[in-house]
This record gives C-alpha cells, structure tokens and sequence, in this order.
C-alpha cells in the first residue's frame, strides 16, 4: 500500500450493540443488511453473589452471543460517570470491561461510543429522551412497538450508531480514494 492511501473501509455485516451494566447489559445483534434486529435481551447476573463471580456471568453470556452470531464489530457505550452517581460509572465499568475482553479475545473489532453521540445520530438531539430515543430505533428499523425494557433500547441505539458511523467512514475513505 502506496503511503497515505487508505485502503477502502470494510463495513461489518453483524453489529452487537451494547449497554452495559453489572445487574442487567442490554444487547442487540444487528443485520446491517436491513438494517434487521437478528437478537435482543438482556444478560443478567445474580445481585446475591460476588463481583467476580457477576462479571463471570456476564462474560458466559456474551461468550453464548459470540458463538451464535457471526459479529465482526462491538459497539459499546463509553463510561460516563455523573458526579452524583461515582459508584455507578465503578459498577458500569467492571462490565464494560468483560465486554471489551470478549471482543479482544476473539479479534473482533471494537467501537466505543459516548451516549450523547448515539442519542445525537437516532434523533439529531444528543440529549434526547428515552421515549425519543425509543422512537427513532422503532422507526429506524420498523418495530411495530418501542424496544423495551431500556437496558435493550439503549443497546439496540448503540448497535444503530455504530452502523451509521461506520457507513460516515466507508463514504469518507472512498470519497478520499476519488480525490487522491
């Protein structure tokens, strides 16, 4: 490859979204294709035991995803902590890093996303509603109901995102490729 050409971007065919949490993480599988929600729920881990044995959970759940579903991107949520809520963003976290591990033991590519830029891609607004949200990704992908509970909203948004953003790159490495 000739220096500062760039070689045209690869557009993942399966998108898991992500919302993480340590009680309940959101997830949704996306068929770019339609775009088409090809699975979505929750992966729930037990309040009653230790931390590490929750992030074990999560980690065996999200392993039964990887497994079912040919994924080639992870887009998930970035750690956002609000200065009254410290100890969530801390519990957030632990999740999200089970996350990341799972897409980087498998090689799969990862997209983190903060949650101003996904409410601002489905509604133009990046301080958006829930219920906002929850009809755009109804509109977006012809749901005849708005997604819930919210942890899968969010990740069926965050999954949304990651397909329009990686659309933006592919547009912006060839229309690059026609200038050059």
């Amino acid at each position: 490859m000739a220096h500062g050409v760039r070689q045209p971007q690869k557009i993942a065919r399966y998108v898991l979204g992500i919302d993480p949490g340590l009680d309940r993480t959101g997830y949704a599988v996306i068929d770019v294709g339609g775009p088409r929600v090809l699975d979505a729920g929750l992966i729930r881990s037990s309040s009653e035991q230790p931390l590490e044995r929750r992030l074990v959970e999560i980690e065996a759940g999200l392993n039964d995803l990887l497994e079912e579903h040919p994924v080639e991107l992870v887009a998930v949520e970035q750690l956002y902590a609000h200065y009254k809520h410290p100890r969530t963003a801390i519990l957030m976290g632990h999740a999200r890093g089970v996350v990341l591990l799972a897409a980087a033991r498998r090689k799969i590519a990862l997209q983190s996303l903060p949650a101003t830029r996904v409410k601002k891609s489905l509604t133009g607004n990046g301080h958006a509603s829930k219920l906002q949200m929850q009809r755009a990704i109804a509109h977006v992908l012809q749901l005849d109901a708005l997604p819930e509970p919210a942890d899968v909203a969010d990740a069926l948004a965050i999954a949304l995102c990651a397909i329009a953003t990686q659309r933006d790159e592919a547009q912006l490495s060839n229309a690059s490729e026609g200038a050059a």
